[in-house]
């Protein structure tokens, strides 16, 4: 199987992270590159620093964990989203803006793809993770709005990141679909 995570930010790169174990082909989509404000937040090193975010993070896993991941450095657009999305077993969003989860849902919900939403709040204390059935898109915050300028809210995106991990996990094994809301430490089950 392959899952196709999109984003590999605050919430997609250690999500990455998490999954390195799992038993699929993993592919990760990102056309951003890797700056000095994501190694304080996001699961980027220093070596990665200039390169695209999804090659950055390829080569992180492949040198830490001999864990090979497909690696595609381009932004996900309706021109291109069969190309990129096509053939996935699970997709995971784990973008940061209302245009790209809006191409994202269109596609998976055309093609009945199994689809998890991963989102956070820019304030850093609240996250969503809901599986596509019961989704439904915030309007788009303030353009600009940092969630990651520092690490004050890393332990929160790892926290997030690790409950995404852990229902695609449970999906995976189990085809149970679970979502849930996360508020500072708190878990709230949606279903």
């Amino acid at each position: 199987m392959t899952i196709v995570i999109v984003g590999a930010g605050a919430l997609g790169s250690h999500l990455i992270l998490l999954a390195r174990n799992w038993p699929c082909t993993l592919k990760v989509l990102d056309f951003d590159r890797v700056e000095t404000k994501n190694v304080m937040s996001q699961f980027h090193t220093k070596m990665g620093m200039g390169r695209n975010k999804a090659q950055g993070i390829q080569q992180a896993m492949q040198g830490m964990f001999g864990v090979k991941i497909e690696a595609v450095p381009h932004k996900l657009v309706p021109e291109n989203v069969q190309a990129l999305l096509g053939g996935a077993g699970l997709v995971i969003d784990c973008t940061d803006n209302a245009e790209a989860r809006r191409c994202i849902q269109a596609f998976v919900r055309k093609t009945n793809t199994p689809c998890l939403h991963g989102c956070l709040s820019a304030s850093g204390d609240f996250a969503q993770i809901v599986w596509d059935e019961i989704f439904k898109e915030d309007e788009e915050g303030t353009p600009g709005q940092p969630t990651c300028e520092n690490g004050d809210n890393l332990p929160f995106h790892a926290f997030a990141a690790a409950q995404i991990a852990i229902v695609a996990q449970k999906f995976l094994k189990t085809g149970i679909k679970r979502s849930s809301m996360l508020i500072s430490d708190k878990i709230i089950p949606l279903n």
